[in-house]
């Protein structure tokens, strides 16, 4: 088993210079190492200024240190954090400091870890410091750091209640079958049940969405060479990323460009214009547009609105993969003498607009946000990953065979058993070790 309580040390602040870096120390009974650091013991939770000194007892710098006693700190062990002026050489002069007095290099994500095995925080508590480190945009933010308050937790805590007092009524008619227990029916199993698999079903759906605030929405425009695909990226970014021409085939490579709408993360990719090339580089530009468009949760097709959509269009959305949305795009409707709108059919939309003059590029927006499933106004929504996703739907799909088998208790019993494993495994109430490297892999060092 992984020693989990010997002390570590780390640089808790970004490479680089700064004004302040951070020297974090966590473990179990650190006083001989705060006292050979500091050459004194500071009061638990107080801001000391003090000098921080090598084996010789020169000083490496003056800083501040604070110091939390177990269990009252981040890790639930005791912590030392030392605030010294940002240079590299400084940082690394006080982290070898720690080091010499027993300390090892901590792993990413260790600090975090420890707090989660400390039971400071819970795994999706855990999950939500990298989500609120990473976040790309306010709303995000806001989204992890509700998640880092207990909201999902709690949220999640609350589905766990509802599975043990409906699965204690159904299994005491199995474990007690002689008393006169009233009947399942009469005891409102059926009524307790559709609230639950009700209550799972929108904790699935506001995990959804908040799962779209982390990892965002993966977009490429696709289409045959000059229907302005470099246009409308430069439009969507708002600034001139693509080199726009005339000349057909002349974007070669992949652009990509992150922007954000209403607090949505999308990832643009601008792609090679799709035709038989002879040009070996052309060939290759267009070989990646396609490994593109394979990756691709929605695909713009854009198409001159002057044309309209061709057989060969036709030819190349067939080829788009089913689980990426399809939007046709009819672009320069100025020269079309168009206005622009939506249509939408019964297998596939049309957007018309004009990316040089920006008319019906709010009808885009909208549309790429409701393929996202975004809902405008959520504020309560959970800052989701992608095994808290399996886990409510693998619990939704239990919650509903269980209402298959409401003539049959242990059938009924055994799928809600099931649905509570899995809701347990988001919060680690049951958590393979592999799987806990897993997640604190991903981590930065120092926290």
């Amino acid at each position: 088993m992984t020693q989990y309580d010997d002390p570590i040390a780390a640089i808790a602040t970004a490479p680089g210079r700064g004004g302040i870096g951070v020297v974090r120390v966590s473990g179990k009974s650190l006083l001989p190492l705060v006292q050979a650091l500091l050459g004194a013991t500071p009061a638990p939770r107080r801001a000391l200024r003090t000098a921080f000194f090598d084996a010789h007892g020169a000083a490496i710098d003056d800083g501040i240190a604070l110091y939390f006693p177990a269990p009252r700190s981040y890790t639930g062990e005791d912590l030392l954090e030392l605030q010294g002026h940002g240079g590299p050489v400084v940082m690394q002069m006080l982290l070898k400091r720690c080091l010499e007095l027993g300390a090892r290099l901590a792993g990413p994500g260790e600090f975090t870890r420890r707090a989660f095995l400390n039971d400071k925080l819970d795994l999706a508590q855990a999950e939500s410091v990298a989500d609120l480190i990473e976040a790309a945009t306010d709303s995000a933010a806001r989204c992890a750091l509700r998640s880092l308050r207990g909201e999902f937790s709690a949220a999640i805590e609350e589905l766990v209640r509802q599975l043990i007092e409906l699965r204690m009524l159904v299994e005491a008619t199995l474990d007690f079958p002689e008393e006169e227990l009233d009947p399942l029916d009469r005891a409102d199993v059926k009524g307790r049940h559709a609230r639950l698999t009700g209550a799972i079903e929108t904790a699935l759906k506001k995990s959804r969405q908040g799962s779209l605030l982390r990892t965002g929405l993966q977009v490429v425009l696709a289409g045959r060479p000059n229907v302005g695909k470099s246009s409308l990226l430069n439009r969507l970014a708002g600034e001139e990323l693509a080199i726009v021409t005339a000349i057909p085939g002349t974007t070669r490579d992949s652009v990509r460009q992150a922007i954000h709408i209403d607090g949505v993360p999308l990832n643009i990719v601008d792609t090679a214009g799709l035709r038989d090339a002879q040009d070996e580089v052309e060939r290759m530009g267009i070989a990646r547009t396609w490994s593109e468009i394979g990756k691709a949760d929605v695909v713009l097709l854009l198409v001159d609105a002057r044309a309209g959509v061709t057989k060969r269009d036709l030819e190349l959305v067939e080829r788009v993969p089913q689980g990426a949305k399809r939007v046709f795009v009819h672009n320069k409707i100025d020269l079309a003498g168009n206005a622009p709108r939506v249509q939408r059919g019964e297998t596939s939309t049309s957007l018309h607009l004009s990316a040089k003059t920006g008319a019906g590029m709010d009808l885009l927006r909208a549309e790429l946000l409701a393929v996202a499933g975004w809902q405008q106004g959520a504020e309560d929504l959970f800052m989701a990953r992608e095994r808290h996703l399996v886990a409510l739907r693998q619990a939704a799909q239990h919650a509903t065979r269980a209402g298959e088998h409401f003539g049959r208790p242990e059938l009924f019993a055994e799928e809600l058993r099931l649905a509570q494993e899995q809701l347990n495994s988001i919060t680690g109430e049951f958590a393979a070790d592999d799987l806990l490297g897993e997640i604190f892999s991903r981590f930065c060092i120092g926290k």
